[in-house]
């Protein structure tokens, strides 16, 4: 890998730990905004989730806390960095958002359901789903402002690039150089394998 792919990726990596901590603080701040107003108290789930995973049997209500703070903190900002990713690739604003959000919410439910701490969204009180969605949703819109903000330094991305190629929709559009694994033939600088679809 060239020097350019590894200060581009280390650059991805800090740029979504920045947007995936950034979405988790706007997230937490909708959640106080809501329960201000419902009284449903704090989800003990993350906490519960991390002390599983790190087989702790018991903690103290205070580690409880801790551990609560370190997952849903940790959990958003490791999932920024694939928010990030996807930014620097060219997949960016509300449709990616949305995408994004979906992956979040997958991420937390196969963590929750596999230490046994949780069980399937559809089984969930309708209140309870409705507040989860709507935080995770506000998370991914956050995450992705941020990511796509830091990520537009850069560029628009391959993805993008390739888009304007031939806007619009359209079938067999050649590929376009990438800038993160360029081919060593001058000729076809950049250029990566064809176009998935056909």
């Amino acid at each position: 890998m060239d020097g350019y792919a590894t200060r581009m990726m280390k650059g991805t990596v800090v740029e979504g730990l920045v947007a995936g901590l950034t979405g988790a603080a706007v997230m937490t701040l909708g959640e106080k905004i809501e329960q201000r107003f419902t009284g449903r108290p704090d989800s003990k789930v993350p906490g519960r989730t991390l002390q599983r995973l790190l087989r702790v049997c018991e903690v103290s209500p205070r580690w409880g806390r801790v551990l609560n703070v370190a997952m849903h903190a940790g959990q958003g900002a490791l999932m920024g960095v694939l928010r990030a990713a996807m930014a620097h690739a060219g997949l960016r604003g509300p449709w990616a958002s949305a995408m994004f959000t979906a992956v979040r919410l997958t991420n937390d439910q196969l963590l929750e359901n596999a230490t046994g701490v949780g069980a399937p969204p559809w089984t969930w009180p309708r209140d309870e789903l409705a507040a989860d969605v709507l935080h995770k949703t506000v998370y991914g819109m956050a995450t992705g402002v941020v990511a796509d903000a830091l990520a537009a330094r850069s560029g628009p991305g391959p993805g993008r690039r390739h888009a304007a190629v031939q806007p619009g929709r359209h079938h067999d559009v050649g590929p376009v150089g990438t800038g993160w694994f360029p081919s060593r033939d001058p000729d076809r600088q950049g250029e990566v394998g064809a176009r998935g679809r056909s």
